[in-house]
């Protein structure tokens, strides 16, 4: 039977564009209305903000508990050295071969690697490059576009004091989201080909989920419509 689901989808986007809430929305779908709408397997993720929590948690204990120097992030909350953003990409290269284990395992799971990245450390031109072959050569990109204003009233709204460590409760300070994110070179990054950009030597498609209007906040039926009509067009790309 030929296959009819994507690999690997690369979901990137401003924080609080819409990424989680699409990801909630699949892991609703039954499986056979989630392969044949949007060409999605069994769910698996990878998200590099739990590990960037982690970091968090680690610096809080190395410097209030175990009075120690912090290793990642200094009293503010910003990484030390930018290289540190591109290891929590090179994390998703030693977490993947671990998926692979299991035997014929894209032939049942899609694999949704999501991550934001702005242009105040390296944007998508730095980072996407980090992805190793047999991630890029299986992957598609789903950018979920938002203005930086969209993205910082759905940044204010969802955080939840009391849950910052949860995936679709985390928020950023204004000035942390500002600074890190208010500038985004996707649109610069893609903009010589329309369907497929090119990240160390392998063309990768991608298709753009437009969000300005808010499709993914308590609207499921638009949000399935464009979730649907988005990874239609992508799909397509990924089978030429």
């Amino acid at each position: 039977m030929t296959k009819n689901t994507f690999d690997i989808i690369i979901l990137i986007g401003r924080p609080a564009s819409g990424k989680s809430e699409i990801i909630a929305h699949l892991k609703e779908c039954q499986d056979e209305k989630r392969c044949s709408d949007f060409h999605v397997g069994k769910l698996d993720f990878l998200d590099d903000f739990p590990m960037l929590w982690t970091w968090f948690e680690e610096d809080y204990i190395l410097e209030e508990i175990l009075g120690q120097p912090r290793l990642h992030t200094d009293s503010d909350g910003y990484f030390k050295d930018k290289h540190l953003w591109h290891l929590l990409i090179e994390r998703f290269n030693i977490e993947y071969p671990k998926r692979l284990r299991k035997e014929n395992y894209h032939d049942e799971h899609s694999l949704i690697i999501e991550f934001s990245r702005g242009s105040e450390h390296g944007g998508y031109t730095e980072a996407l490059p980090h992805l190793g072959e047999d991630i890029l050569k299986r992957a598609a990109i789903m950018y979920v576009n938002v203005p930086y204003e969209e993205s910082l009233r759905k940044n204010r709204r969802r955080f939840n004091p009391d849950r910052p460590d949860s995936i679709l409760e985390h928020g950023l300070p204004d000035e942390k989201l500002e600074r890190l994110y208010k500038e985004d070179d996707w649109h610069e990054f893609r903009k010589s080909d329309p369907g497929f950009v090119t990240i160390n030597d392998v063309k990768v498609p991608y298709a753009v989920f437009e969000n300005e209007d808010d499709v993914t906040t308590n609207t499921p039926t638009l949000l399935a419509e464009r979730l649907e009509e988005t990874l239609t067009k992508l799909w397509a790309l990924k089978k030429k």
